[in-house]
């Protein structure tokens, strides 16, 4: 690459960046990854409902957590170019890194639940719901950055509620477990709801990204 051409492109990425383009361009970004996270979860919540059987789940899952590697790449890569971000990069990363996690506790589930899972996985239908509708929430959040910072808060804020959910549901379940007899399946289903609360506080981490950004560029 020549000099000049070299000139150019950073010149474009410098009038994108006064044009807002470059912003809008990273939200896309995050919100894609939340999109591949959720897909995780519908996923994960085909195979607990048995729509999906599990070690056609596990092939699939494989698929989207390689979609989740790629579109984390890619804003890695666009937050190395470009000159201003809607957030901190400081907290687009951690963001990404939380939003990431959430998919490899999906990834994690799924497995486990073709490597050693009970026979019926229907306890893990409602938490799954829940992360996807936190999930959702939090999507909604990551939109309105740019254009409605204000309401941000209010989206991450029912983000934590359905992080709440997945953990009053990791209780209950877990409480219902050991009111009966100690068997190895309960031992099964016990690794299976860690893992779904593991996915519920990582979802949780991703909103605390958010609102912590969110609040640093209000003062």
């Amino acid at each position: 690459m020549s000099g000049a051409d070299g000139r150019a492109r950073r010149f474009a990425r410098a009038w994108d960046d006064l044009r807002g383009r470059s912003g809008r361009r990273v939200v896309d970004l995050v919100r894609g990854q939340v999109d591949v996270a959720r897909a995780g979860a519908v996923l994960a919540r085909s195979t607990a409902s048995g729509a999906v059987g599990r070690s056609a789940a596990r092939a699939q899952m494989a698929e989207v957590e390689h979609e989740g590697d790629a579109a984390r790449a890619e804003l890695v890569r666009v937050l190395r170019r470009v000159l201003a971000t809607p957030i901190d990069r400081e907290d687009l990363f951690r963001l990404s890194r939380s939003v990431d996690d959430v998919l490899d506790h999906l990834r994690d589930y799924v497995r486990e639940t073709d490597l050693f899972g009970p026979e019926d996985l229907g306890f893990a239908v409602e938490p799954l719901q829940a992360v996807i509708d936190g999930l959702d929430e939090l999507e909604n959040a990551v939109l309105k950055m740019i254009d409605d910072p204000g309401s941000v808060t209010v989206a991450v804020l029912a983000t934590r509620k359905s992080c709440s959910r997945v953990r009053q549901l990791y209780q209950t379940r877990l409480t219902e477990l050991f009111a009966g007899p100690l068997e190895m399946d309960t031992l099964r289903r016990r690794e299976l709801l860690s893992r779904l609360d593991a996915v519920g506080r990582r979802l949780g981490e991703a909103a605390d990204a958010l609102a912590d950004a969110m609040l640093k560029r209000s003062h």
